[in-house]
């Protein structure tokens, strides 16, 4: 039986068109960008075509947008890069908790560093709030960083009210866009930010290619030291094949975003209806929250992630688990934890994300798959469902607990 891909928030396959976009600079075309001869120029060519469509799409001027080698790149520079440029005027940070490895991991090197960090709790729904996040905002201050749409439950912040709060305390902004480019929009004037992140593999561009955008004006400090690519921002010769990949998968991902957004998003209701009329003990994770229309994120009772998403990968159905395993024992991950979740509910998480070919009939066989899978775990291990875990039912409140 053909397998089912329900994890392109992981990553996206390259589409056809983007493999079309990047093949002539494998071959003949793929010189250095920087080289001042025919070769070179045509190289340059390519790749200030790039800038400016990519531009248009977000947009920006072409020279605010910088290339790097993925999202995790793209933070790290826009986070340590700014804090370093501004150290002068103050060495606060804020973000919050469930932000992705590559913000928090960023920001406690920082920390290690002599800046001062806060990181903002959020609700049970994931969801930050706007008078905390301008109480949190000093005079020392120098960035805030909120991501756009969170990777593991899809939760989508206000950014724009955000960012809007962040200036008015003259603090920049920036934010984790990799998850939005194929279901929100990205024009950054109206976003309001100063740096945003894009990762080219999570709408169907290749892998080792992202996107900074700075604002024209904000302060920046490379960490990649060498040539002067980039403005100066980024060392290194350019990936001109996959920027040119880049490109064109995010021309295409605004061309579609409204109708596959509709489309996915009905997909996802419909599976998350079926799951929690079948089985006891399901919580939504971000329910009652604006979230991405592809993003299906389960706290199941009765299971473990780690056993059910081999369970359903040996069935046919590619899944990730919500939880990472640690010396042997299974915890919940930093966001899940952010959400108040008893231990118990917080080990047994799975994220289903959908993508633009998902059909009706994979989504059909995916529900059928899952429920299967859960129940005979939980026969496995004796689960007794209601009775033994006090859970009192299956569907979610729009408050994220149960009925």
């Amino acid at each position: 039986m053909q397998r089912i891909y329900l994890d392109h928030a992981a990553t996206t396959p390259v589409r056809p068109e983007v493999l079309e976009a990047m093949l002539p600079f494998f071959g003949a075309g793929g010189y250095n960008p920087s080289s001042v001869h025919s070769e070179g120029r045509a190289a340059r060519a390519a790749l200030d075509d790039a800038r400016e469509r990519i531009a248009r799409v977000l947009g920006a001027m072409p020279k605010e947008i910088v290339f790097t080698g993925s999202g995790s790149e793209a933070d790290n520079l826009a986070i340590a890069g700014v804090a370093r440029a501004s150290r002068t005027r103050g060495r606060h940070l804020v973000s919050v908790v469930t932000e992705h490895h590559a913000v928090l991991h960023t920001l406690a090197a920082l920390k290690d560093e002599g800046w001062e960090v806060t990181l903002l709790p959020v609700d049970s729904a994931g969801r930050v709030d706007a008078q905390e996040f301008a109480a949190a905002l000093r005079d020392d201050t120098v960035l805030a960083s909120v991501a756009y749409a969170n990777n593991e439950i899809g939760t989508i912040a206000p950014i724009a009210q955000l960012a809007k709060l962040a200036h008015t305390q003259n603090v920049l902004f920036h934010t984790d866009a990799v998850q939005a480019p194929a279901y929100l929009p990205l024009d950054v004037s109206e976003l309001g930010v100063d740096l945003l992140s894009l990762a080219a593999h999570k709408f169907y561009g290749p892998k080792g290619v992202g996107i900074l955008y700075v604002r024209e004006g904000t302060p920046v400090a490379p960490l990649v030291h060498g040539g002067g690519q980039e403005f100066a921002k980024r060392a290194g010769t350019e990936n001109v094949a996959g920027i040119a990949g880049m490109a064109r998968a995010l021309e295409l991902a605004a061309q579609e975003r409204d109708e596959v957004a509709a489309r996915v998003g009905m997909l996802r209701d419909r599976l998350e209806t079926v799951i929690c009329e079948h089985l006891d003990g399901v919580r939504v994770n971000g329910a009652g929250a604006a979230r991405l229309p592809n993003n299906l994120n389960l706290a199941i009772a009765g299971v473990e992630s780690d056993g059910l998403v081999a369970r359903l990968d040996m069935d046919g159905l590619a899944v990730s688990a919500g939880s990472a395993c640690a010396s042997g024992v299974v915890e919940p991950s930093h966001v899940i934890a952010a959400l108040g979740l008893p231990l118990e509910s917080g080990r047994g998480v799975v994220r289903l994300s959908l993508g633009r070919s998902t059909s009706e009939e994979e989504m059909t066989r995916a529900g059928e798959i899952l429920i299967a899978g859960v129940s005979g775990l939980r026969t496995a291990f004796g689960f007794s469902n209601q009775a033994e875990r006090g859970i009192a039912g299956s569907r979610p409140a729009p408050d994220g607990g149960y009925f």
